[in-house]
């Protein structure tokens, strides 16, 4: 079930796709050739094994076009090849109407879902999980969040508003004028944001990361690290006895994930769950069928 702000996301990601598709004249080509009062089921199919995610947008959809109704649909989760995930019932030339947009919709979020799974599997029997970034679609960060959820991944900050990370270019502009740029950002960092705010800093040397692990942020992101050089700051966070989060991240690929799993590492960020995300196959079969809808 989508949250009120996924929700809203949702429904106006839908108006945009009704507008850019379907235009004023809407479908031409399925008016012209089929009678308007024919109706019909539409099976949405997975060609493909995978997880399914935004089938709540199908109740979205329908609020703008209640014509069509939903006799079935499964809850969004792994699929395997030939399920039937929806079952929408009809004005046939309504359910050709909106057949690009409900697959253009599933097959992106069951892309991130997917590819999030695989991602998680591997890091399933240790501590680390698997975060997103902000590496996301303009306009669909909520709900490609919410695919990585369905995936088994965990969300990372949502945006630049609810969550303190300092990164490199911080620290650069920090270190033009102050001999202690890790210490001095940390500082402002929660002297200028709410109680409980997540304060984060971005290192990529051994050094970097002993002074910042002394300034106890909440999360240590290790970017861009060989193995060996994080599994050194796992051990020196251990011997201090510090309780900072140690979060991977760098362009890290799925081969490397059990590995970087076997480290004692508490994240791994992927850009690629949402970046890089194969579509999910999936299909919408349409025939003369049942005349009523259960919603």
């Amino acid at each position: 079930m989508f949250t009120p702000v996924e929700a809203a996301e949702a429904d106006r990601l839908v108006e945009w796709g009704l507008q850019e598709d379907l235009g004023d004249a809407g479908d031409i080509t399925s008016r012209a050739v089929i009678d308007p009062t024919t109706r019909g089921e539409a099976r949405i199919v997975a060609r493909q094994p995978g997880v399914v995610a935004g089938l709540p947008m199908l109740e979205v959809l329908r609020r703008r076009h209640p014509e069509f109704g939903i006799a079935a649909a499964e809850n969004d989760g792994p699929v395997e090849r030939g399920d039937v995930v929806a079952v929408l019932l009809g004005p046939l030339v309504t359910l050709l109407g909106l057949e690009r947009l409900i697959l253009n919709f599933l097959s992106h979020l069951g892309a991130i879902a997917t590819l999030t799974s695989h991602y998680a599997d591997a890091v399933a029997d240790s501590r680390t999980v698997i975060c997103d970034t902000r590496k996301t679609t303009p306009g669909w960060r909520y709900l490609e969040k919410y695919a990585v959820r369905i995936g088994g991944g965990t969300n990372h900050r949502i945006g630049l508003f609810d969550q303190v990370l300092i990164k490199d270019n911080h620290l650069a502009w920090l270190g033009e004028a102050d001999p202690t740029p890790i210490k001095t950002a940390i500082e402002r960092a929660r002297n200028s944001t709410p109680p409980g705010t997540v304060v984060e800093i971005e290192v990529d040397t051994l050094e970097q990361f002993e002074l910042a692990i002394r300034e106890a942020p909440d999360i240590i992101l290790l970017d861009n690290m060989s193995s060996e050089t994080m599994a050194k700051a796992v051990a020196r966070r251990a011997e201090l006895g510090a309780t900072s989060l140690l979060e991977a991240s760098g362009g890290l690929g799925l081969a490397q994930i059990p590995e970087l799993a076997q480290l004692g590492l508490d994240r791994v960020s992927v850009g690629a769950l949402t970046h890089s995300a194969p579509s999910l196959d999936l299909s919408m079969e349409l025939s003369k069928g049942r005349a009523e809808a259960t919603s």
